[in-house]
């Protein structure tokens, strides 16, 4: 599985590669403006373009109904090549002016040749026209050339950027879904499969009717997985939930190399109501310990820090033990745990993926008695390393399950729970006397707002019938009695 997910993760880094040189090519293609092969086209298939100042209006040729005969001048002329040319009389028509365009939008027809006014154009024009225009182009140093605008060439690296991120976020949401697939799978087939440490412990295993076929993991999203196991004395059922980090998402993964997090799992143990005593007890590093005293409400109310008794072996430095007494605290702590995971030498070893134990009959929630174990998650190919954690928890089971408290200890816990429980109660009375009040300060806020909405004459008739109901309650009440 390993090399699995190291080949995957190799493949993701190819394509990343892949992606940015072609993304490099498609820039450097798109920055030419021409393309190879059109130039010669446009050479070779050039139209001659129209200049608009050679265009004229056709002569006007006057039809005659009547046939007149040729001169005898011309009917007698020998020549059989007169000049092609020759010159024509004056007319008296007025003559076209030449079609200018002085009112064309370039930005409306684009691609048409612009035109320039050629120099036999300026010889047709008067000279006082020819002058004028070129002293108003001189003139105004301002106007812009009439050389047609060349478009800019189109840039494509905002798209390019898009589609590699989504290549990228693509490729890492199948390889991020296949790994966390991976550590649930390994972590089930190291603790859940056939003589395994579940198995030897508990008769139904997974979801389902517990056969062979039922699935052992089920999956609640990519990063979460849950496992049930039941049939075991002292307990309902145990529950373990596997949360993962979100390696399927680019963006968490990114967000995890800034701000590293870890695997998890919790188990949640829900004890017998007969099979449970008075403990409330939590172990945790010093810091995790710190915020559980003062966020968990049962620890805050039952339990405090002890201290390591004097002429006993303790757990390591690392440590802090929260508990309600420190007789729950030396019988819960064996010299069995300290030698396996809690000592100073096996926590260096076997305990760093420790997170808390938090064991309570006041917890605040469905199950009054339960037992929380938190770990880390190590690497699929170092799932091993936490199995003396994870015998922690059916160790605990049968301790919890046995453990009777000595009457001195359970007088004392009685008499903290009876406080507790009238606290509890005396905060109920006053959560409901202020929903009290405050169902009554809405009820006579909205009567005033409809009071305001009333008219003179409403609010008139309301008062006096408000009085009158005041002067029937002062009024004596008189008792009229039968006589025989």
């Amino acid at each position: 599985m390993a090399n699995r997910t190291q080949r995957s993760m190799k493949l993701l880094y190819f394509f990343t590669l892949l992606s940015i040189l072609l993304s490099h090519s498609l820039v450097a293609i798109a920055a030419d403006s021409h393309f190879e092969g059109f130039e010669a086209e446009d050479d070779e298939f050039e139209e001659p373009s129209i200049d608009p100042s050679t265009l004229r209006s056709p002569p006007s040729q006057h039809l005659t109904t009547h046939l007149t005969p040729p001169t005898p001048a011309a009917a007698a002329d020998p020549d059989p090549n007169p000049n092609p040319n020759p010159k024509s009389p004056p007319s008296d028509l007025p003559k076209p002016p030449p079609t200018t365009f002085d009112f064309w939008d370039e930005d409306e027809f684009e691609g048409l040749p612009v035109e320039h006014p050629s120099p036999d154009h300026h010889h047709d024009l008067p000279a006082d026209t020819v002058s004028s225009d070129h002293n108003a182009s001189n003139s105004d140093p301002t106007s812009p050339p009439t050389e047609p605008d060349a478009k800019p060439p189109r840039s494509f690296t905002v798209e390019i950027i898009c589609v590699s991120f989504l290549i990228m976020f693509a490729i890492n949401y199948f390889t991020g879904k296949r790994e966390n697939e991976n550590i649930a799978l390994s972590w089930a087939a190291q603790f859940a499969a056939k003589d395994s440490i579940f198995e030897k412990n508990f008769s139904l295993l997974g979801i389902g009717d517990g056969g062979d076929d039922s699935p052992l993991l089920l999956k609640e999203g990519q990063t979460s997985f849950k496992f049930y196991a039941s049939g075991r004395r002292y307990c309902q059922g145990l529950l373990a939930t596997l949360e993962l980090k979100s390696r399927h998402d680019l963006i968490a993964r990114i967000y995890n190399m800034v701000v590293p997090t870890r695997d998890e799992i919790s188990f949640e143990v829900y004890m017998n109501d007969d099979a449970m005593d008075h403990v409330v007890f939590a172990l945790a590093k010093k810091k995790a310990a710190k915020a559980m005293h003062k966020d968990v409400k049962d620890l805050q109310r039952f339990a405090g820090f002890v201290s390591a008794p004097n002429g006993r072996k303790w757990v390591s430095d690392d440590l802090a033990v929260i508990s309600e007494s420190k007789e729950v605290a030396g019988d819960l702590i064996t010299d069995a745990v300290i030698d396996q995971v809690f000592g100073e030498k096996a926590f260096e070893k076997y305990g760093k993926s420790l997170i808390s134990l938090h064991f309570s009959d006041q917890h605040p929630g469905r199950h009054r008695k339960v037992l929380l174990f938190k770990f880390a998650l190590p690497s699929a190919k170092n799932m091993a390393d936490m199995t003396r954690l994870v015998a922690l928890v059916p160790y605990y089971i049968d301790l919890i399950g046995r453990y009777k408290l000595s009457p001195q200890a359970r007088s004392k816990t009685e008499t903290a729970r009876q406080k507790a429980a009238q606290e509890a109660q005396k905060e109920l009375r006053n959560a409901q006397q202020e929903a009290m009040q405050r169902r009554k300060a809405e009820r006579k806020k909205m009567m005033e707002e409809a009071e305001a909405k009333l008219s003179a004459e409403a609010i008139r008739k309301k008062e006096a019938k408000e009085r009158t109901r005041q002067m029937k309650k002062a009024m004596p009440r008189m008792k009229m009695a039968r006589g025989a």
